[in-house]
């Protein structure tokens, strides 16, 4: 890699395939806005241009210097401080599609401090009796009617409802004769570290 104060190159052609897009992101990270670096490799990298789309829409830039066939340069620039906000999907059209089940949209950008799903039961379904994790969930019924059955009784659900649902809460959902679809939201959670066992000192 050769990098001068107004120009960057980062060849990632002899970086094993695991490191590549970690050293790219990790480049673009240390940009500031109007900034640049032109990326060297042996291959069109369609797959990290998905990446920069997913979680950097709007905030980057991105220009082909050279397109192969064994040679590709794209200068990558940063265009604003973060990435900017943009309309992730309409939620009326999603909890327009009654024939869907499960989880119809998630967030999916890489870096993100918050979940958010849209989860659609069809008429007649539901999810079975469940403590939740330790966190607080907010719930919004978009779409259908259901029944939330907590330990203390039944609340229904109808579309617009804001609900509550409190970490560690008991929860059961029951999706009504127009199915039910509502969008949640709470802290992303991270994945669980596990602590290696150091056996005892004999």
């Amino acid at each position: 890699m050769t990098e001068t104060r107004s120009s960057r190159e980062l060849d990632v052609r002899a970086l094993r395939k695991p490191d590549k897009h970690p050293a790219i992101f990790g480049m673009f990270d240390t940009l500031a806005v109007g900034e640049s670096f032109v990326l060297v490799n042996n291959h069109d990298p369609r797959h990290l241009h998905d990446e920069f789309e997913r979680d950097r829409s709007g905030g980057y830039g991105w220009e082909y210097l050279d397109r192969g066939p064994t040679l590709w340069r794209i200068q990558i620039s940063r265009l604003t401080a973060a990435a900017p906000p943009r309309v992730l999907c309409n939620t009326d059209q999603v909890a327009g599609a009654a024939d869907a089940a499960g989880a119809v949209f998630k967030l999916e950008m890489a870096e993100r401090d918050l979940d958010a799903n849209i989860v659609s039961l069809p008429a007649g379904d539901g999810i079975d009796t469940h403590r939740g994790p330790d966190l607080d969930v907010l719930l919004h019924v978009l779409a259908g009617a259901g029944t939330l059955t907590t330990e203390t009784g039944e609340i229904p659900l109808t579309p617009g409802d804001l609900v509550w649902l409190p970490g560690r809460s008991q929860r059961q959902f029951s999706a009504g004769d127009d199915g039910l679809r509502y969008l949640t939201v709470h802290q992303r959670r991270r994945p669980l570290s596990l602590d290696p066992t150091v056996p005892p000192a004999r």
